[in-house]
């Protein structure tokens, strides 16, 4: 094929991350796994691709909609590209790392492969960074893990986002605790999800008193937990409402400048978490930033965490000046071109000799060129 601008081309949802925008990624993901390799979670790299039924199992099979599957030509058995790295982690947890002491907390990051995109992330590949602490059903863990995000994000130097809390299994317990037929109350917690007040006004009391409470109960953390307080709530519905009072409470205590806003019916996103939730979001940046929650492993041992969306932090991140790139004219001495480097700077080396070096490092993408008096900025 002679046709260049067809090589170019690629399916889509997938593209090419060129320069400056690869290394901004690659800076992204080392400040993530810095800052949680210094709050004690180890790194794991499980593999890109495994068989099909691992990947699925448990949870996993929320994500088999979202799946490429591929055939082994070793084994002969269907093999899945990972849609996420979550259960993946949660299957070495309970496997290879099964006898490690608890909690357990990992840390990871890498790409993901998914069939379709979603409106809000078109993109069908991209990065992942995450933690999971296992073996905890405390809420001081998802106190720390929520605390974590929000220290990563600092680090990153990301600005005026907030958490949003939810309790995805609230409602599915509201609905045991009044009795109320499984089909209706899936029904009923579709519609919560959607925000259609009027399919909720059309379900019986108290049911709909509850749901339509819900409803109005989004928004900030004081006035939803509020909002929450004025409702008679099913027993195992309210001790959830409490538990996330709870952490509320310690959250403000140890961040009092986070913002946390609540959102007790949503789940959407989070079919296979069994209890407190949350998503992050960057005011002016599309999608969200990450997303984590509690869940259990097959084993039915408790786990919780959080995973970053690499794609959505590069919109969140605020950019750096170009990089510190100093042209070397050609012949210049090599172990001290070296010792540029030591100091932090980004040398690239000419290769002939030029008539030029203002303008060959100009035209190389350089800020700065190397002249025997020292450094000259270009202006």
């Amino acid at each position: 094929m002679n046709d260049y601008s067809e090589k170019g081309l690629l399916p889509a949802g997938l593209a090419d991350m060129l320069p400056p925008a690869a290394a901004r990624e690659a800076r992204i993901n080392r400040t993530l796994m810095d800052v949680f390799a210094a709050n004690g979670y180890q790194q794991v790299k499980p593999p890109l691709i495994e068989f099909e039924e691992h990947l699925l199992e448990g949870a996993g099979a929320a994500l088999a909609s979202k799946m490429f599957r591929v055939m082994d030509p070793v084994s002969h058995r269907m093999m899945g590209i990972r849609t996420d790295m979550t259960l993946q982690i949660a299957r070495v947890a309970t496997t290879r790392m099964k006898r490690d002491p608890r909690p357990l907390r990992l840390s990871y990051s890498g790409q993901v492969l998914r069939v379709h995109g979603t409106q809000l992330r078109p993109e069908r590949q991209f990065a992942q960074a995450g933690v999971e602490l296992i073996g905890s059903k405390a809420t001081a863990a998802d106190v720390e893990l929520i605390l974590l995000a929000k220290e990563a994000l600092d680090a990153l130097g990301v600005t005026r986002y907030s958490i949003d809390l939810t309790l995805p299994t609230l409602v599915p317990s509201l609905a045991e605790g009044l009795g109320i037929d499984p089909v209706v109350a899936a029904n009923a917690r579709e519609a919560l999800d959607h925000k259609d007040a009027a399919s909720l006004e059309g379900y019986d009391a108290p049911l709909a008193d509850l749901l339509i409470g819900l409803l109005k109960a989004a928004g900030p953390a004081e006035s939803a937990l509020a909002a929450l307080d004025r409702l008679a709530l099913p027993a195992a519905a309210a001790a959830q409402v409490e538990a996330l009072k709870d952490v509320v409470a310690e959250l403000k205590a140890a961040a009092p400048d986070l913002q946390l806003t609540i959102d007790p019916g949503e789940y959407r996103g989070f079919e296979y978490q069994t209890g407190l939730s949350f998503t992050v979001f960057a005011r002016g940046v599309r999608g969200e930033l990450g997303r984590g929650g509690r869940y259990q492993l097959v084993d039915g041992e408790p786990a919780s965490g959080f995973t970053l969306f690499l794609d959505s932090l590069m919109r969140a991140v605020p950019r750096q000046k170009s990089e510190d790139r100093l042209y070397v004219p050609f012949g210049f001495d090599r172990k001290a071109a070296l010792k540029l480097r030591q100091e932090g700077w980004k040398t690239v080396a000419g290769l002939a000799a030029e008539t030029d070096i203002a303008a060959e490092a100009r035209r190389l993408q350089c800020g700065q060129y190397l002249t025997p008096e020292g450094v000259t900025k270009l202006s």
